[in-house]
């Protein structure tokens, strides 16, 4: 790795995790730009593990000892769970958050997109569009042009997502939602997979079917 490449803590050893070790390796042989140290995971079934070659070092409490600038990806498909790693992990001043989008992915330039955030091979994200920090685009996804999609947002696989539509902070959409244009899906809402989202769904739901349909509302 040369020596312009930044260490980068994967946090979460689970399935998503090893996924996106494999991302970095794609980025890196296309530009090499990150040497990947390990996984983090605050659960001790992982401690002294190694998945895909890389060392699983222990929880977060790991970054009390490290003293130099480096580099951490969240990789929890939960955006619960998610958002409380996070901030745990902005309490030590010196870790980062990087950015990772697999080469594969076509993106305009004009389009923005925060730190900490995930988009995975064969997504592609047209124009006019503003992704938030800590975000996941899983594999194979498309975003259409204006769309806003928040801090925290899951996109899981093969999710569809239409013109000038906007998903609030904590939303999830399972495996293969579809989301026509204009629509709004609310903040911490959940979309079962293979929903069709016609109409705005409100915040804090859990919203299943074709069309989707809120069945039940969270605490």
């Amino acid at each position: 790795m040369g020596a312009k490449s930044k260490k980068l803590y994967i946090i979460g050893a689970g399935g998503f995790g090893r996924e996106v070790s494999w991302l970095v390796e794609r980025i890196n042989a296309d530009t090499p730009s990150w040497e990947i140290a390990g996984f983090i995971d605050d659960n001790p079934v992982f401690h002294g593990n190694e998945e895909r070659g890389y060392p699983v070092l222990g929880g977060c409490e790991y970054f009390e000892n490290i003293m130099e600038e480096v580099w951490a990806v969240c990789a929890i498909g939960s955006a619960k769970i998610r958002i409380q790693v996070t901030e745990k992990l902005r309490t030590y001043k010196n870790v980062r958050f990087a950015t990772l989008i697999d080469p594969s992915v076509m993106i305009s330039e004009e389009n923005t997109v925060g730190e900490g955030t995930i988009i995975c091979a064969g997504s592609i994200i047209t124009v006019g569009i503003s992704i938030g920090n800590h975000v996941i685009v899983n594999l194979d996804c498309t975003v259409g042009h204006d769309d806003s999609i928040q801090d925290f947002v899951t996109l899981y696989p093969s999710v569809n997502v239409s013109g000038n539509v906007r998903i609030e902070r904590g939303a999830e959409l399972g495996t293969g939602t579809q989301v026509i244009q204009g629509k709004k899906i609310g903040r911490d809402t959940i979309v079962g997979a293979g929903a069709v989202v016609i109409r705005d769904l409100p915040d804090r739901c859990v919203a299943v079917g074709v069309p989707a349909r809120p069945v039940k509302f969270l605490d």
